[in-house]
């Protein structure tokens, strides 16, 4: 049989150091990232200790993977195929998964968590090694090898997996309380954001209006750039402050040093 893809192994990365926390930070993180996938109905999601897994019956695989590598608090994740933690089927998984029509260099790394699984991390290796080696033209590469194909068995499943993508690292957004950011509608403010949120902090956006001094198309522009770095967050609201009055009132009754601040 053919296998494809049908997991996403999530690692959390720097939510091991927290300590206490731990599970506060895992959970959030649980919580963000169901929210950032809240369009894909059918996938089903799953938090362990050390690792988050999404079912993704028939949805995109890589859409949920372009929404997932802006989820503050991923380390990593890697699409995966979930096969029963028996040999045979580890090994079919393995070669089934790859397209063996162009020679390639490979290495297979297995990690078992379950110490009753029968056959040791290097069994698996040269056993599943055997199967492609004899029914490809492609060769064993230890050190740089093209293709990496991992594989984890635990005591419920085994998972097999021939990529890794760089998560955006950081705490998961909420951790970290919440702040207000004076969005211009420069770059600086949107960057602002970006790094606030990576160290785990809500943000919601203010925004001084003051027409006709400020045109409607400065307006736009913050909205925009809210809307980019919402991405990261799931949503930001954004406070729009009419301010002509008030800024007229500052250029009449204060000194003129006191105008832009």
């Amino acid at each position: 049989m053919a296998y494809r893809y049908n997991h996403i192994l999530i690692r959390y990365g720097e939510l091991s150091l927290k300590g206490k926390n731990r599970n506060n930070f895992i959970k959030a993180l649980y919580d963000n990232v169901r929210k950032a996938l809240k369009a894909f109905p059918t996938l089903e999601f799953e938090k362990q200790h050390d690792r988050m897994y999404i079912y993704l019956h028939d949805e995109d695989s890589k859409q949920v993977s372009d929404i997932l590598a802006k989820v503050f608090g991923i380390s990593s994740f890697s699409l995966a195929i979930k096969v029963e933690p028996d040999l045979d089927q580890i090994i079919d998984a393995c070669y089934e998964s790859l397209d063996l029509t162009t020679p390639k260099t490979f290495k297979v790394a297995a990690r078992r968590s379950d110490k009753l699984f029968p056959y040791i991390s290097d069994e698996i290796n040269r056993k599943v090694a055997t199967k492609i080696l004899k029914n490809s033209d492609w060769k064993v590469d230890v050190h740089n090898p093209d293709v990496k194909i991992v594989v984890e068995v635990h005591q419920d499943a085994a998972y097999i997996m021939t990529d890794r993508v760089q998560g955006a690292g950081g705490y998961p957004v909420g951790v970290g309380g919440k702040a207000m950011v004076l969005l211009s509608g420069g770059i600086d403010s949107p960057v602002a954001c970006y790094l606030m949120m990576k160290r785990g902090v809500h943000i919601e956006c203010i925004h001084y209006a003051s027409p006709p001094y400020t045109s409607q198309n400065a307006q736009e522009k913050v909205m925009e750039l809210a809307r980019l770095v919402s991405g990261y967050q799931g949503d930001v609201l954004v406070h729009v402050v009419p301010f002509t009055d008030l800024q007229l009132a500052i250029y009449q009754n204060a000194d003129e040093s006191y105008a832009i601040t």
